[in-house]
């Protein structure tokens, strides 16, 4: 049981339930698992989630606002093409130091999104961080080419996070200079593919 804090219970509860599923998966999340986690009544933090699925969501929700922190804060450049490896390589650096935020975000089925538009709205405003940059790169861009871009370069990111988190890549005779590079040889194979017809 953790030592009380000034915490407000709201914000509190989302960092336990961050801890339970670190602890021992999200299976064993549950409000009354939070309670205890917290030391208060079990009915406590029904206050403020109805629901297994509302706390999942803000916790979830969270995680997206440091995500985009995270991308927002990586060096930006003036050019836009080296902006676009700069948001790779913080994307990957997330993927890999926040693992379970990551697995959150996009590997744990979402409660209903009708009733949790501030995950809906956190999901989208991290995609949009994206978007920008690839604005900055064609400025009459129409919006579904820059989504179709965002979506392919989302891929190649998404897979290679997940490629890096397991133990394939290094049972399958990958030259290691190759594994060793492949992030920067993905980024820059990237950037050939956005690169318009000559």
């Amino acid at each position: 049981m953790r030592k009380k804090t000034t915490v407000p219970l709201k914000e509190s509860c989302v960092d336990a339930a961050r801890e339970v599923i670190a602890e021992s998966g999200l299976e064993a999340l549950s409000l009354r698992e939070v309670a205890r986690k917290l030391g208060v009544s079990h009915q406590a933090p029904y206050r403020h989630y109805p629901s297994r699925d509302h706390l999942l969501a803000a916790v979830m929700s969270k995680c997206f606002i440091d995500f985009r922190a995270h991308l927002e804060a990586r060096q930006a450049s003036d050019n836009p093409d080296q902006d676009l490896g700069e948001l790779g390589r913080a994307y990957l650096s997330y993927a890999r130091s926040h693992s379970l935020e990551y697995r959150l975000m996009f590997g744990t089925p979402w409660p209903a999104a009708a009733e949790h538009p501030d995950l809906v709205r956190n999901a989208v405003y991290a995609f949009d961080v994206l978007r920008g940059v690839l604005r900055r790169l064609g400025e009459h861009m129409p919006a579904a080419q820059i989504d179709q871009r965002a979506l392919f370069i989302w891929s190649c990111m998404h897979g290679l996070s997940g490629i890096r988190a397991g133990d394939v890549m290094q049972h399958l005779a990958i030259d290691s200079a190759v594994a060793e590079t492949a992030s920067e040889q993905v980024l820059a194979l990237i950037g050939l593919a956005l690169r318009p017809p000559e």
